[in-house]
C-alpha cells in the first residue's frame, strides 16, 4: 500500500462503473503539469496561475481492477468545529457579494467556506469505501502525494471528456435535498444561475469548437442531493489545453464574468481554497488506439491532515440569494462528506 510505503498514488472510480484504477507512483519526486500535454493522472488547484500535479503514467504502476460487492452498515461519528462563527461570516461575505452585484461587479460569484471535523480512528480504505456505497454515480477518489497530502471526494461534476478531439462537459448549479414523496421543482434563482452558467460555457466553447451541442436541462440526483445540469458536446478545433483553459474555473465554481468572480474570491473568501473546486482525471492516456482525457472539477471533497478532515463547500450567489439560505445549504452540502466519516 502506497500511503504505508508514503509513496503517491491515486484511485478512484468512475461514475457508475465497476472498475477502480489506481496509479502507484514509483518514487517521491513532484511533477508538474502546465501545458497538459503529458499522460498521467493530473491534480490541478482552483487558481488557475498556479502549477498543476501530476502523477506521470511512465512513473507509475497502473492497476485495474473489478469491485466486489461493498456496503456500508456503519455509524457515522464525528465531532464538527464551532459553526457559529463560521455562520456570521459566511453570511457577511454573501451579502458583501450580493451589494457587488447590484454594482455590477459581476453576475455571479461562487462563495465557499472549509469546516474541520475531528476524526475518530480514521482508516482511508474504510471511508473511500463508503464513498463508493454512497455515491455510485460520481467520480470517487482516494489521492496522496506526500509532499501535498491525503485528499478523498465524490465529486458530481465533469469538466471535459475528450476522445481524439471529440469532447463533452456539463453545466451544473442548484442544489435541493431529494425528497422522494414530494415533486421536484425549482426557483427562478436556481434556474437564472443554472442558464448564466450554461450561456458562459456555450459563449467560450463556441470559439474553440467546430460544432457545439447543446441538450435540455434536467434534474439528476447524486446521493441525497438534487441538481440542474445541462450536458455538452462538440468537437475542439485545437488542443486540450484550449479547452481547459476556456473551462477552468468554470462559472458553477467561479462565477461570471470569470475574472472579476476570482477576484472577489481570492480578495475576499479568506482562506485557501487549494485542490477544492479544482480539477483532477486522466490525461492524455490511450486505449484502443484512442487518445482520451477524462476530467472532473473537484467537488464534495475533503482534505485529510493528522486527526481531522477539512471539507470544503460552496454555493452560487446571484442577486437573489438569501444569504441565510446560502448558509444553510452549506450545511446541507457539508453531509456528503460527513456521512461517510466515523
Amino acid at each position: 500500500m502506497s500511503l504505508q510505503d508514503n509513496l503517491p498514488f491515486v484511485v478512484y472510480r468512475k461514475p457508475n462503473s465497476k472498475q477502480v484504477q489506481s496509479f502507484f507512483q514509483k518514487n517521491t519526486t513532484l511533477f508538474f503539469s502546465n501545458e497538459f500535454d503529458e499522460e498521467g493522472f493530473v491534480f490541478a488547484p482552483f487558481d488557475n496561475t498556479k502549477s498543476s500535479i501530476l502523477i506521470p503514467l511512465n512513473e507509475s504502476e497502473v492497476i485495474h481492477e473489478n469491485l466486489d460487492d461493498l456496503s456500508d452498515n456503519s455509524k457515522v461519528v464525528f465531532e464538527s468545529d464551532s459553526l457559529k462563527n463560521k455562520a456570521d461570516i459566511h453570511i457577511d461575505l454573501v451579502k458583501d457579494a450580493i451589494n457587488a452585484i447590484k454594482n455590477n461587479q459581476f453576475k455571479k460569484v461562487v462563495l465557499s467556506r472549509d469546516e474541520e471535523v475531528l476524526l475518530k480512528d480514521f482508516d482511508a480504505i474504510t471511508v473511500y469505501q463508503r464513498l463508493l456505497v454512497n455515491y455510485p454515480t460520481a467520480f470517487c477518489y482516494l489521492w496522496f502525494h506526500p509532499k501535498v497530502g491525503l485528499w478523498m471526494g465524490a465529486t458530481p461534476e465533469t469538466l471535459l471528456d475528450i476522445k481524439d478531439n471529440e469532447f463533452s462537459t456539463m453545466s451544473l448549479a442548484g442544489t435541493q435535498i431529494y425528497n422522494p414523496e414530494k415533486e421536484t421543482s425549482w426557483g427562478e434563482k436556481e434556474l437564472d444561475e443554472q442558464q448564466l452558467v450554461t450561456d458562459y460555457i456555450t459563449e467560450k466553447l463556441r470559439e474553440e469548437s467546430e460544432y457545439l451541442t447543446v441538450d435540455n436541462l434536467e434534474t439528476i440526483k447524486i446521493g441525497n442531493l438534487l441538481h440542474l445540469r445541462t450536458k455538452i458536446s462538440g468537437r475542439a478545433k485545437y488542443d486540450i489545453k484550449s479547452v481547459i483553459k476556456v473551462l477552468h474555473p468554470t462559472p458553477a465554481v467561479c462565477g461570471f464574468p470569470k475574472e472579476e468572480s476570482k477576484s472577489f474570491i481570492l480578495k475576499n473568501e479568506n482562506y485557501d481554497r487549494s485542490f477544492y473546486t479544482g480539477f483532477l482525471g486522466e490525461l492524455n492516456l490511450t486505449e484502443n488506439n484512442t487518445r482520451f482525457s477524462s476530467l472532473y472539477v473537484n467537488l464534495r471533497c475533503m482534505q485529510i491532515k493528522e486527526d481531522k478532515a477539512i471539507l470544503y463547500i460552496g454555493g452560487g450567489i446571484t442577486k437573489d440569494s438569501d444569504p441565510e439560505k446560502e448558509w444553510e445549504e452549506t450545511k446541507v452540502k457539508s453531509l456528503a462528506m460527513k456521512r461517510v466519516l466515523s
